[in-house]
């Protein structure tokens, strides 16, 4: 039995590591916080959701602490870096994933204070968690930084003008930082979910999860798999990403969107290109 225990504890994906990951008490950063742990790591949850992150860490016991994070506030963000070097003494992975919908509606009628909030969540915070992170992570060098990104940052039509905007500035980012950080071998990859059923997608941060359920249906005829994306997808494409299958893997927007940038799926494409037509042998002599 103890040699089995023993292999068993072999496996974990993320055995020994630390990480902190921000928007970590609900949706993808949950399930990632949970899977993290799961895999043989210790996290902060960073949020601004205080009593559900609480509870989330009281839940995970010794493997877990929370820190109260508003990404936008760089002190904030130190202090939750900070806590996990001085709570566990090094800091293998940060997950900037804390992220929200963003300003909505026509260009025209934009208010520019409602970009500039945009901006500063979504590509400020991704910045706040790689400068803090990065000296760490040099001294040590060893590391992988993991950014949410989205499907929305590699082409048009998929969200608001302002979170497309943003999510295409955290893949260019995450792409540059990469070539400079990679000489201390620290990683630098960005995940581009596609369709996930999560609080943000579904506008209900903060309530009922069972909320979520709504977007479910619509979300699961979006793509080529017939089924919504779940948090669990996500979670687990930045569990490799922090592991140490994935160590010569820098500078990428991984797609985790069930095909839905592929392309039409097969049952929307034109009649006539799923009927079979035998091809007719061209003879240049008739």
């Amino acid at each position: 039995m103890a040699e089995l225990k023993t292999a068993e504890s072999k496996m974990a994906e993320l055995s020994g590591k630390v990480a902190v990951i921000t928007g970590g008490a609900s949706g993808i950063g949950e399930r990632s916080v949970r899977l993290f742990v799961e895999e043989g790591a210790r996290v902060v949850i960073a949020d601004m959701q205080v009593e559900r992150g609480q509870a989330l860490a009281a839940e995970l016991g010794d493997s877990a602490v929370f820190a109260e994070v508003e990404v936008r506030q760089e002190a904030q963000v130190k202090a939750a870096i900070d806590l996990a070097v001085e709570q566990w003494g090094r800091l293998d992975c940060i997950f900037n994933n804390a992220g929200f919908g963003g300003v909505m509606g026509p260009v025209e009628d934009t208010p520019v204070d409602e970009f500039d909030m945009t901006f500063d969540v979504l590509v400020r915070g991704v910045f706040l968690g790689i400068k803090h992170a990065a000296p760490i992570m040099k001294k040590q060098q060893s590391g992988s930084i993991i950014n949410t990104g989205s499907i929305a940052g590699l082409a048009a039509g998929y969200s608001p003008h302002a979170y497309a905007a943003a999510k295409a500035a955290v893949l260019q980012l995450t792409k540059s930082v990469a070539m400079e950080l990679g000489e201390h071998s620290v990683r630098v990859n960005a995940i581009c979910p596609g369709f996930i059923a999560t609080p943000l997608a579904a506008n209900t941060v903060g309530r009922d999860d069972s909320l979520v359920d709504r977007v479910k249906s619509s979300f699961s005829k979006q793509q080529a798999i017939p089924r919504s994306g779940i948090p669990d997808d996500i979670a687990q494409m930045a569990c490799w990403l922090a592991g140490d299958r994935s160590t010569f893997v820098t500078g990428q927007s991984m797609v985790v969107d069930g095909g839905v940038t592929g392309g039409l799926k097969w049952a929307d494409q034109p009649d006539f290109q799923k009927a079979y037509h035998p091809i007719k042998v061209y003879n240049p002599e008739k």
